[in-house]
């Protein structure tokens, strides 16, 4: 299987990784951007690994979870052969928002 995602989930991934080196420390970002690698090879091995995302169950696409460190959200769906990463979410944040973010967010894809 392969792993897609699409640009704003990359981007708010990053911006988490950027954030957790400046207030934590390059450590905490290596422990952080691993964690973030054995997570896809997880995926590539078992794509029905999460669980179905509530939030976005109303949808078409069957979306699925994964937390990452308690405090973010990897975001889902499998289409054939392909692993798309639709959105990175900040548990922390307004479920509504989340939700919209990820449905805007998935009109293209890299």
């Amino acid at each position: 299987m392969t792993v897609k995602w699409f640009p704003d989930a990359k981007y708010v991934m990053k911006q988490t990784a950027s954030y957790i080196q400046t207030q934590f420390g390059e450590i905490s970002c290596k422990v952080f951007l691993r964690e973030m690698v054995r997570i896809e090879k997880l995926l590539r091995e078992n794509p029905n690994l999460g669980s179905v995302e509530p939030l976005l169950s109303d949808l078409p696409k069957t979306y699925r979870s994964i937390v990452i460190q308690k405090l973010n959200k990897i975001v889902y769906y499998v289409e054939d052969n392909t692993i798309y990463i639709a959105d990175f979410w900040d548990v922390r944040r307004e479920p509504r928002k989340q939700r919209e973010h990820t449905i805007a967010g998935t009109n293209n894809i890299e």
